[in-house]
């Protein structure tokens, strides 16, 4: 397996009081091809800041983030966007989809920024929502959806863009049960058939149960990394 994505001797720092506070201290990490990963912790405990670095959308205070052998933390803002819209897949916890286009045209919409064809963007989005059961809403607006199905188009949407991995941020913490485990199960399918890398910060035991690899965080610090 390849690896993806690099941290190394990450450090991000608040100056929000008088006392620094260490988001992120001093954090090494690897992320292969095809890994299911969960980064958990309590809350403060840096998971969504690392997150937000891994993705591109915080730089760190201190060293650095390699994404397939490309440092991204020395990037513009201008660098960052087109390298993010072409390489990193992003699933939120309040599912951040456009109110006033279909779950079709949500999906579409990643790869419509990457100027691909439109016959490209609308069989790649019906693929997806197909494989995410979801097919039979193609037309419906985010409000005409339950939580569970918005996620679903959220995650169809951040595997449009083929990306090389997909962060997903609490993407379970507005779902009821049923809805939680047909996601994570969808999910485990698009990780197995076709080896998209996913990494979680969650707090959810059943986000855990799935991964394959548990990395706990203390005070901004791994103190756990296990594959399973």
């Amino acid at each position: 397996m390849s690896t993806i994505i690099k941290a190394i001797n990450v450090s991000k720092v608040y100056h929000k009081t008088t006392i620094p506070v260490h988001a992120v201290n001093q954090l090494s990490l690897s992320i292969e091809e095809g890994e299911f990963t969960a980064i958990v912790g309590p809350s403060g405990c840096g998971k969504t800041t690392l997150l937000n670095i891994l993705g591109g959308l915080d730089q760190p205070t201190e060293g650095r983030v390699e994404v397939d052998g490309t440092d991204i933390s020395i990037m513009k803002d201008s660098e960052l966007i087109d390298f993010r819209l072409r390489n990193i897949g992003f699933v939120f916890q309040a599912y951040n989809l456009i109110p006033v286009l279909t779950a079709l045209e949500n999906v579409e919409f990643i790869m419509l920024l990457q100027k691909r064809g439109k016959k490209e963007r609308h069989d790649r989005a019906m693929e997806l929502l197909e494989r995410m059961d979801i097919a039979d809403k193609a037309n419906s607006k985010p409000s005409q959806l339950s939580g569970g199905q918005q996620q679903r188009v959220a995650v169809a949407r951040a595997l449009a863009s083929k990306p090389r991995f997909i962060l997903a941020d609490e993407p379970t913490a507005n779902l009821d049960s049923s809805s939680t485990n047909n996601l994570l199960d969808l999910m485990a399918k698009m990780n197995e058939e076709q080896k998209a890398t996913f990494i979680f910060s969650t707090h959810d035991q059943r986000v855990m149960d799935k991964a394959r690899r548990i990395v706990t965080l203390e005070d901004g610090t791994i103190v756990s990394d296990v594959k399973r």
